[in-house]
């Protein structure tokens, strides 16, 4: 079978993805011809060199985008990878339905040691990580590809949050935000409160939430939450240098920044 030929097999069940591995196992052209035709259908734009080693098919639907939604090869990247992921961040509120803002790139969580992130033209792809990873809040949803992770709107929220310093900002996020609190649950808060370990998020969440939604039961939970715990005055966005002081919101936020909606 040549690579062009296993390609199209692909496609025809809905993958659009796969190793030089795969292609070992797969093709029996010798080893010179495969690393040519790999090549030649990249400058063709029909693959892309993702990863060493890992390859994306690039459909005719999809090649005047030059890229592939993150939902269709996700799951077959990290199943290579032999990590745990989820999809997150902004790329997760766009899944609820909370897309203010056209993403440039794709975001995705997992665990350490960090992986590097991918720019290769139109492909870009942020990876952040966390040692204490989710007990709950990761669901899966079906795409064309088969299964892929993401985080709940619960835990989206509070990724946008605690991530806020290394994507742009609190302000960036506050109109993803308030589209992404209509589909936060009781239930999927409840879930997320068992298990969540930043108190320092969850007061920011809180203090967010009643800003934007005024008291609801989703907020309340939170507040039920943290006064189980001590928890001390924060700062809304942390600064360098600078303390939080006197607070007189029952969150304890200091809010060190003007909260403006970006446009």
């Amino acid at each position: 079978m040549t690579i062009s030929t296993y390609i199209k097999s692909l496609q025809s069940i809905e993958i659009y993805a796969f190793s030089w591995e795969e292609v070992l196992k797969n093709c029996d052209s010798p080893v010179p011809t495969l690393r040519k035709e790999l090549v030649r259908l990249t400058e063709q734009n029909e693959i892309i060199n993702l990863r060493q080693g890992f390859y994306l098919i690039i459909p005719p639907r999809y090649q005047s985008f030059g890229k592939l939604p993150v939902q269709l090869f996700v799951n077959t990247l990290f199943d290579h990878l032999e990590k745990d992921y989820y999809v997150a961040l902004y790329s997760a509120a766009t899944v609820y339905g909370a897309s203010h803002q056209r993403i440039q790139q794709d975001y995705i969580i997992t665990t350490p040691p960090a992986l590097r992130d991918i720019q290769k033209g139109k492909f870009k792809v942020r990876f952040l990580n966390v040692k204490n990873w989710p007990r709950n809040n990761i669901v899966e949803k079906k795409s064309d590809a088969g299964v892929y992770k993401v985080s709940s709107p619960a835990l989206t929220a509070a990724d946008l949050i605690r991530f806020h310093t290394k994507i742009g900002g609190l302000n960036r996020l506050l109109s993803n935000l308030e589209e992404l609190v209509r589909e936060i649950t009781v239930e999927d808060m409840k879930a997320l409160l068992d298990w969540y370990p930043n108190k320092s998020t969850l007061q920011r969440l809180g203090f967010l939430l009643d800003e934007l939604s005024g008291k609801t039961e989703v907020s309340e939970k939170i507040y039920e939450n943290l006064t189980k715990k001590v928890y001390h005055p924060i700062l809304l966005t942390p600064r360098s240098g600078q303390k939080a002081g006197s607070t007189t919101n029952r969150w304890k936020v200091d809010i060190n920044i003007n909260l403006e909606y970006d446009t």
